[in-house]
């Protein structure tokens, strides 16, 4: 765990180190950011889907084809890998949501935080849901979350909920049951504050299960 720390806060001095270069402004940061992000998506032969070809494949993102779909709005780009089990969260509904997660910082080409390793396997990250006419807000229980723990903060950054339109949330009770997992690409103004303030894009990995 110390040592888990101590790579999480080297990682977090070099950002800021790369994001306060003097005399460069948030146009420029913000520059570097989407160069880091085009960049990602050109080295790994991603194909970006509208969200109009998003809709006409049925909500689906072919990851053979390496396809994502940029979200307009939010300017996250999404890849569903699995769908998942189970149904999604209703209108009105408000329930606990099980994730493993890993977080790569694009602009440093470095895995900055994950709990998807043995030394986290008993502490999933756990978030309470809650779907308003198709909004989601969620926060993180401060008991059981590393993004909590790091970030002190109980905020779920916006970008993690962006799948919760197009994905069920359910839990393996027969054997050919597979939770939801997408990858998210996720600027900073859609990322935690730490991202926002150091004006950097992560990648995540992302599985969602239902919490009991």
């Amino acid at each position: 765990m110390k040592n888990l720390v101590f790579v999480f806060v080297a990682l977090l001095g070099l950002v800021a180190l790369v994001s306060c270069n003097d005399g460069e402004t948030y146009a420029e940061q913000r520059d570097r950011e989407n160069s880091a992000i085009r960049r990602y998506i050109s080295e790994n032969n991603i194909s970006v889907l509208t969200e109009s070809e998003f809709r006409d494949n049925g909500y689906k993102t072919d990851t053979a084809k390496h396809e994502f779909v940029l979200m307009q709005s939010s300017g996250v780009y999404m890849q569903i890998v699995r769908k998942g089990c189970g149904d999604p969260i209703k209108d009105g509904e408000t329930t606990t949501v099980l994730c493993r997660f890993t977080e790569r910082n694009l602009l440093t080409d470095s895995i900055q935080l994950t709990n998807d390793i043995l030394s986290f396997v008993s502490i999933p990250e756990k978030m309470s849901v809650t779907n308003t006419n198709g909004t989601f807000t969620a926060s993180f229980d401060p008991n059981s979350s590393l993004m909590y723990t790091f970030y002190s903060t109980a905020s779920v950054p916006t970008g993690w909920l962006v799948p919760f339109n197009y994905i069920n949330i359910g839990r393996q009770t027969e054997p050919d049951d597979e939770i939801a997992k997408v990858n998210l690409i996720v600027p900073s103004t859609q990322g935690h504050q730490y991202a926002s303030s150091g004006v950097y894009p992560c990648l995540y990995t992302i599985t969602y299960e239902r919490g009991r």
